[in-house]
C-alpha cells in the first residue's frame, strides 16, 4: 500500500499510474489549491480525481482526499485515513513540490523563500512525520520504502531560482538521514533527481528565464529534450520494489545527462 504527495498532476500522477499497474493499492494526495506566490496554477480537485479514475481502470484499490503537504494535521489525517481502510502502509512517494524564482539570492522575498522551504523540504519532514510511525509499525520483515522527488538542482545550482536550489539540497540531507536513522528497520529511503520534465513547473521555470517555449531548457540535458513524467515514475516505482532493497541513502539521477556536464 503505497502514499502519494502531489499525485494531481506530473510526475506524481505518473508515479500513481506506474504503482497502480505495478499492482499497488493507492492513498493519493494533492492540495488542490492555488497559491498567491506562485504565478502558476496547480492541480485542481477534478485533476486528483483523474489521477484516481486512470488508477482505478487499472485495477488498483485508490483513496484520494484533498491535503497541503505544509498541512501536517491533514496528513496525518491521510494516513489515519489509509490506515483505517488498506491496515498497513508500506510506501511514501513524496512528489508534491513547487517551483519559483527570478530574484537573485540576495533580493528573495520572504513570501517566496517561505513557500519554496515549507512545500519542497517541510512537506517531506511532514510527509515522514505522518507516515513513518504506521510504516514502523508492520511486523518485521518489513520491506518499506520512503522515495523522495528532488531535482537535478539538488546537485547543482540554478540561477534565479536559489529559493528552490536550497530547498531540494535539504531534501537529500534530509532523506540520507532519514536512511541512517531507519538502518536496521528494513525501510529504505532514496531520492530521485529529475531534469527538466514536460509539466507545469516546467513551463513556470521558463517564465524564470523569460523563454515562451520550456523545451528551450532541454539544452542543458546530455540529450536535448525534456524528460516525460513516465520516464522518472519508472525509476519511482522501481525503487518502491523489491528489487530496490540494496539501496537507501541514494540520489539517483534521471536527468539526460544534466548533471554529468
Amino acid at each position: 500500500m503505497a502514499l502519494v504527495t502531489g499525485a494531481g498532476r506530473g510526475i506524481g500522477r505518473a508515479v500513481a499510474e506506474a504503482l497502480a499497474q505495478a499492482g499497488w493499492r493507492l492513498s493519493l494526495l494533492d492540495a488542490c489549491r492555488d497559491d498567491p506566490v506562485l504565478a502558476y496554477p496547480l492541480a485542481s480537485l477534478a485533476d486528483l480525481h483523474a489521477t484516481a479514475t486512470a488508477c482505478a481502470e487499472q485495477g488498483s484499490a485508490v483513496l484520494a482526499r484533498p491535503a497541503d503537504v505544509r498541512d501536517q494535521r491533514a496528513l496525518d489525517d491521510a494516513v489515519a485515513e489509509t490506515l483505517q481502510t488498506y491496515g498497513r502502509l508500506d510506501a511514501l512517494v513524496c512528489a508534491a513540490g513547487a517551483i519559483a524564482g527570478g530574484p537573485r539570492a540576495w533580493e528573495l522575498p520572504d513570501d517566496l523563500w517561505a513557500t519554496m522551504l515549507e512545500v519542497n523540504l517541510g512537506g517531506v519532514l511532514r510527509s515522514v512525520r505522518a507516515a513513518l510511525p504506521a510504516m514502523l509499525d508492520s511486523p518485521p520483515p518489513r520491506r518499506g520504502r520512503v522515495v523522495v522527488l528532488a531535482s537535478a538542482g539538488s546537485s547543482v545550482g540554478l540561477p534565479r531560482l536559489a529559493a528552490y536550489t536550497a530547498a531540494k539540497h535539504g531534501v537529500v540531507g534530509l532523506v540520507r538521514s532519514l536512511a541512517v536513522e531507519l538502518a536496521g528497520s528494513g525501510i529504505t529511503a532514496n531520492c530521485v533527481a529529475p531534469g527538466t520534465t514536460a509539466t507545469a513547473m516546467a513551463d513556470a521555470s521558463a517564465a524564470v528565464y523569460g523563454l515562451e517555449d520550456p523545451a528551450a531548457l532541454a539544452q542543458h540535458h546530455a540529450e536535448p529534450r525534456l524528460l516525460q513524467p513516465a520516464e522518472v515514475a519508472a525509476l519511482v516505482a522501481w525503487l518502491c520494489g523489491p528489487q530496490a532493497s540494496g539501496l537507501t541513502g541514494a540520489l539517483l539521477a534521471c536527468d539526460l545527462g544534466m548533471t554529468a556536464r
